[in-house]
């Protein structure tokens, strides 16, 4: 968030910002990155800092070290997010957009909700609901098709959620806390991997009469708020060869 100190250490801020240009397209795959030693003095850190940074891009998969020659850029699609990564994202930055990313196709309307959408809501089977859907997508392609599903009642606090429109002024999550006084307190996500649908390929955009043979991550999440009242049901679905990747600090 602009005008907030970034307290993350000297290699992880270099890393950071590879990450970004690489990620964005900035740097195209084959494109060598500086050398360790340019690395220190442009950043004004150790080698040892500038190397740490680099070893980070090889474990996300980012570049590779090419012996004699130097670390190379690599062509791999970004991963998608979860509903709960996006929501870290959105409270972090203000969007849910992932480097290069963006988002298009959005949706909205009142529906009956069908029947998993109504269990995992806590409503009766056919009762209206306020679905909002959009694809994300980078480079490669779609990376997802995300889809969110919010009762009714948080409708009538905020128009806009239920109008076909890029939500202003925060995500969903961000407006119906502020809307309401209560904040989201937990959340409850699931993952899973499933064989290409005729309403997945639908979802996303792919060729009916030559379907992939990749399977497709559906990631679900569930947010409750400080009240105990269920506030959205997320379902992402994946496009064919995506992953979900996350990281977290390990401590000894």
């Amino acid at each position: 968030m602009a005008g907030q100190a970034d307290n993350r250490a000297p290699y992880a801020k270099i890393a950071a910002h590879y990450t970004e240009l690489i990620t964005s397209g900035q740097l195209e795959p084959g494109t060598l990155l500086p050398s360790i030693k340019n690395l220190a003095e442009e950043w004004k850190v150790s080698t040892a800092t500038a190397e740490k940074a680099l070893r980070k891009l090889r474990n996300e998969g980012l570049v590779r070290g090419i012996h004699g020659i130097g670390t190379e850029v690599l062509d791999q699609p970004a991963p998608m997010s979860s509903g709960s990564q996006r929501q870290d994202r959105g409270h972090r930055t203000g969007s849910s957009w992932g480097s290069g990313e963006r988002s298009d196709s959005h949706q909205a309307a009142v529906v009956s909700a069908p029947a998993d959408v109504a269990q995992a809501l806590d409503i009766q089977p056919d009762s209206e609901v306020i679905r909002r859907s959009r694809v994300y997508r980078d480079r490669h392609g779609i990376v997802a098709h995300s889809t969110s599903w919010i009762p009714t009642r948080y409708g009538k606090l905020i128009p806009q959620l239920a109008t076909s429109e890029r939500l202003t002024g925060g995500t969903s999550l961000q407006l119906i806390a502020q809307a309401t006084g209560h904040p989201i307190s937990h959340r409850i996500d699931t993952a899973s991997a499933r064989l290409l649908t005729a309403e997945y390929a639908r979802l996303l955009e792919l060729d009916p009469e030559h379907p992939s043979t990749d399977p497709v991550v559906v990631m679900t999440a569930k947010f409750v708020d400080s009240q105990g009242n269920i506030v959205e049901y997320g379902v992402d679905v994946g496009g064919p060869g995506r992953t979900w990747r996350t990281e977290s600090e390990v401590s000894s």
